[in-house]
Order: structure tokens, then C-alpha cells, then sequence
């Protein structure tokens, strides 16, 4: 018999996600802050919880997939909160993207609660959530990520075991530190040559015909050229994710230059009110940063 999952953030990805839990045949109860997003669920009989602690009580699994560390501790210590419905039967799974030294520190606060805790991060963004395509990258007990294994394959279609609780977080850092550099420089790239005279078409047509042609490439490049962002992984989000990027690697003393240039290229698309955009939308900070005719 399958446990029973408890998913806690319906956004972007988490309703994609919950969506395929529930297509494979988990028990699902879901909870959110705003109801309205629950609806779609209650059509498919999925029960929803009236708070995060009644989720965390009638479940064996618990979900969080949301922002960032804010809205994690509203919904184990806020008010209704799930840290009360913890014990040493349950398994509490953080999705979110966070940074490794608050995914320790959250591992050290759940302690005296029993559960057991993973960071399971994810790489893949809005359409790999909806095929249940995402990379899974667990931190944690390495028998409990692999009696889970059949859940993260319900969302996924990998499972990498990254090592103790934070290295699932601290992966996901890596992960998208480099999505900003390749999102960054494909657009940086794409505005240089297009100051310099050269044709959209031709520009990809080369690019798609080389070496440092990516699928990540061929799905980004059509927002570029008709300028339109549609979202599957909002600029803020990255924004948020570089920060983390940036203090983790003070911490470690690991230099990251191109990092820190990135932060506050992306605090820029924020600031000009392009966060809600697609990442892709760092096009948009080069072009108001070209000169001015």
C-alpha cells in the first residue's frame, strides 16, 4: 500500500507536481495559502486540508514546494502550523529552493520533532513539472531517499543522491548557478551581435548549428526573438536563488565573480518590475542597458 502524501505549495511547479503524485496512485491530500488553487484538486476528488498541521497529521509524507524560507517556517510554525503533527513516523520533504546553511539549519529545528527530513530540491522548470521530468536531487538518509524513490519518480525521471541533508540544496545552487550563466549569456550574446548588425536567424542558425548548441538553448531562444516572456521560471526566482548562490559561496570562500555580476544584473530585471517574467527576460536588462539612440 502506497503512504499517504501531504503536498503544501501550489504554484508553478508544485501544482504540476502534486498533479503527477496523484496520476500515480498516492493517497494526496494538498494544502495552500490561496484555496482558489486548490480547486482543480477538489474536481479530481483530492482531499485539502484545512491547515498545514491537519496535512502533516493525516500523512506519512509531507510536501513543501514553495518560495523560499519565509513561507517554509509560516507553514511548520505559523499559526495552524505542521511542526505540531511531526513525529519519528512521518518523512517531511522540502522541494523548495533554498540555501544549504537554512536547509541545516531546518534539519537542526525538525530534530526534536522525530521526522525524518530530506531536501529534495529539483532541476527542470514548468514543463518538466508537468511531463514528470524533473532531476531529483535528494540530501538524507540514504535508505529513506531510496524507499522513496518510487514517489520522486512520480515527479521525475531521475533521482541523483546528492549526499547528507543540504547537499540536495547545495546541488540545486550549483544547478542554477549555471542556468544563470547560460540563460545570461545566451541573451548577452544574442544583444552584442545584434548591435553589431547581425540577423536573429542568422545568429541562432549558427549557434543551433555548433557545439554550444542545448536544448535549454532551443526552448529559450524563440521568447528571445519574438521578446515576449512567458513564464516557466520567473526572473525573481532566480534572482532570489543567485543571492543564496553568492552568500553560500562566502561562506565557503569560493570565488564566483560571473555569480555576483549575475545577481545584480538579475536585482536589476527585478527592480525594473520584470520579476514575474521568465528568466529569459534578462534580455530585457542588456537592451535597457544598451546606449540610448
Amino acid at each position: 500500500m502506497k503512504p499517504k502524501v501531504g503536498f503544501m505549495g501550489l504554484g508553478i511547479m508544485g501544482t504540476a507536481m502534486a498533479a503527477n503524485v496523484h496520476k500515480a496512485g498516492f493517497p494526496l491530500q494538498v494544502y495552500n495559502r490561496t484555496a482558489a488553487k486548490t480547486e482543480t484538486f477538489v474536481k479530481q476528488g483530492v482531499g485539502v486540508a484545512a491547515t498545514p498541521a491537519s496535512l502533516a497529521q493525516d500523512s506519512d509524507i509531507i510536501i513543501i514546494m514553495v518560495t523560499g524560507p519565509e513561507a517554509i517556517d509560516h507553514l511548520l510554525w505559523g499559526e495552524g502550523g505542521a511542526a505540531q503533527a511531526l513525529n519519528d513516523n512521518k518523512t517531511l520533504i522540502n522541494m523548495s529552493s533554498v540555501s544549504p546553511g537554512y536547509t541545516r539549519e531546518l534539519h537542526q529545528r525538525l530534530v526534536p520533532t522525530g521526522v525524518t527530513f530530506i531536501d529534495a530540491p529539483v532541476s527542470g522548470t514548468k514543463q518538466p513539472a508537468e511531463q514528470g521530468t524533473l532531476v531529483i536531487l535528494p540530501g538524507g538518509p540514504k535508505n529513506r531517499i531510496a524507499y522513496l524513490e518510487p514517489l520522486f519518480l512520480a515527479m521525475g525521471k531521475k533521482v541523483v543522491y546528492c549526499g547528507d541533508v543540504g547537499q540536495g540544496s547545495m546541488m540545486k545552487m550549483f544547478i542554477n548557478l549555471l542556468v544563470g550563466v547560460m540563460m545570461e549569456g545566451l541573451a548577452e550574446v544574442l544583444n552584442f551581435g545584434s548591435q553589431g548588425g547581425l540577423s536573429m536567424e542568422a545568429m541562432l542558425d549558427t549557434l543551433f548549428a555548433g557545439a554550444m548548441n542545448s536544448p535549454m538553448f532551443q526552448v529559450k531562444a524563440p521568447h528571445l526573438q519574438k521578446r515576449e516572456y512567458p513564464v516557466a521560471f520567473p526572473l525573481k526566482h532566480l534572482a532570489k536563488d543567485l543571492k543564496f548562490v553568492v552568500d553560500t559561496a562566502y561562506d565557503l570562500k569560493a570565488p564566483v565573480p560571473v555569480a555576483q555580476t549575475l545577481l545584480h544584473l538579475f536585482d536589476v530585471g527585478v527592480a525594473k518590475g520584470w520579476g514575474d517574467e521568465d528568466i529569459s527576460a534578462i534580455a530585457r536588462v542588456l537592451e535597457h542597458l544598451n546606449p540610448k539612440s
